[in-house]
């Protein structure tokens, strides 16, 4: 019990999915996009069970230094590129390729004379309306890249994807044909796809794909589940019943008293709260392991614990495990209580809680 809470990520599941997502991609390399700390399964830790990958992807600058930190000597894109000279000169020196999506990281370029030491992918706004070239401005903007002397190295196409986890298709077809419209003629590499891209049912195509969330093991949709699509949970997030408690019908667990036992009830305090990256907005209700076991949130998360109704579950004692998501509990299904997306559970996953490897 030295660890009361801590997320453990199962590598070998990692690697599971990279196989899936290559199976799925045909003959497109694979992008395996590990920003954000690695949607919280840790960023280093991360890329390296999955250094298989044919290039990685992060939001940010100071996310692919610490890659190359770390001796990660991978191809690596930086989505959101640069924007100052002295990060532009820090990115040629780790060999980093960027994201060109406005026209200031272009006047970077024409000022360094540094780009034939990048592989540059110029985004083209298909619909996203977030970052990228208008597509009217494409041809110009392009113009511009093939001017740059010396010549980068390097040039790849890409855009990013709206609505590719719904299943109402017209979105995702729409901001296909703008991509293809725009980039008609040219013989540049591209990439569209996202996790929810890849598995959805309108053809992308495309040189690259961009997998995050799915490589985690979770599903970008609502009605299909990670299991269908052959993916599995590489983070459960497990903790520790630390007390048990009767209460009686009629009284109320927790702040706020929200919760309120409809029969006399046994409510194991588990550790784990807000502070550790379980969101408070999570309901009475919502589904819990404990020893293996389903049982159900009872009242308001905390900042350090929360509150589990384990009535009529056989003998809960303190010391008791506990999933508050991951294997045998889906991440998606934890979020729609929360009235969020997995993606933000497991990014929410705080320092303090530590990651055990397997």
């Amino acid at each position: 019990m030295s660890r009361l809470i801590r997320a453990v990520i199962d590598t070998n599941a990692l690697r599971h999915n990279l196989s899936v997502i290559r199976a799925r991609a045909g003959r497109a390399r694979v992008i395996a996009v590990v920003k954000a700390n690695a949607y919280g399964h840790g960023l280093v830790s991360a890329a390296r069970a999955l250094e298989s990958a044919d290039a990685f992807a992060v939001a940010r600058l100071e996310e692919g230094l610490a890659l190359r930190a770390a001796g990660i000597d991978a191809r690596i894109l930086v989505l959101q590129g640069v924007f100052a000279a002295a990060q532009l000169e820090e990115a040629a020196h780790e060999h980093l390729d960027l994201v060109v999506h406005d026209a200031l990281q272009i006047e970077l370029l024409e000022s360094s004379a540094a780009a034939d030491r990048f592989a540059l992918w110029l985004k083209i706004d298909s619909g996203m309306h977030r970052l990228g070239f208008a597509p009217r401005e494409f041809a110009a903007t392009l113009a511009r890249i093939r001017r740059l002397r010396p010549a980068p190295r390097e040039l790849r196409l890409l855009t990013h994807l709206a609505c590719a986890n719904e299943r109402d298709r017209q979105v995702t077809q729409a901001q296909l044909e703008c991509f293809r419209a725009a980039t008609r003629g040219l013989d540049y590499e591209a990439s569209i796809a996202n996790s929810a891209g890849l598995f959805g049912d309108v053809a992308l195509g495309g040189h690259w794909v961009r997998p995050g969330l799915a490589l985690y093991g979770a599903s970008p949709f609502e009605d299909c589940t990670s299991e269908r699509l052959g993916l599995k949970p590489a983070m459960t997030l497990c903790s520790t019943v630390i007390a048990l408690r009767h209460v009686a019908r009629g009284k109320s667990v927790g702040y706020g008293a929200a919760w309120v036992a409809a029969r006399d009830s046994i409510i194991a305090t588990v550790a784990g709260g807000y502070g550790d990256g379980v969101h408070r907005s999570l309901q009475s209700g919502t589904p819990v392991l404990v020893g293996g076991q389903r049982a159900s949130l009872a009242g308001r998360v905390s900042m350090d614990m929360l509150a589990v109704d384990v009535t009529g579950l056989p003998t809960v004692e303190v010391g008791a495990p506990v999933v508050l998501w991951g294997e045998g509990l889906p991440v998606e299904e934890v979020a729609r209580h929360a009235g969020t997306i997995a993606y933000e559970l497991l990014c929410s996953v705080s320092q303090r809680v530590p990651l055990e490897l397997r």
